[in-house]
């Protein structure tokens, strides 16, 4: 367990969850491309599906949550301003009716 707790840069139990919480997190967000890259080939062009965007927000709470209790100043603010972006994209699409691919 020494060399996983070296390799993740952690002293105890407590720090490796939070690790895994932070790792968890950033493959929801990652998640959110391959979600975009399925539609877009499904359709043969660009598009981003609704899918994209809850993706990118369970990504975004939990790295910002990581974040958080790491006490990462620029992290914070990074996914803070994404976290916005993206509930603001989804406040757009559905006040247009729009809840299909877009």
């Amino acid at each position: 367990m020494n060399s996983i707790f070296f390799f993740l840069n952690v002293d105890n139990w407590f720090e490796f969850w939070w690790v895994i919480f932070g790792l968890g997190g950033q493959l929801a967000f990652s998640a959110r491309f391959i979600v975009q890259w399925i539609a877009s080939e499904r359709v043969g062009r660009s598009i981003i599906p609704v899918a994209f965007w809850y993706f990118s927000i369970a990504g975004g709470i939990t790295l910002l949550t990581y974040a958080i209790y790491r006490g990462d100043p620029v992290f914070i603010i990074g996914q803070s301003l994404g976290l916005f972006i993206y509930l603001r994209n989804l406040r757009l699409i559905y006040r247009s009716g729009q809840t299909h691919d877009s």
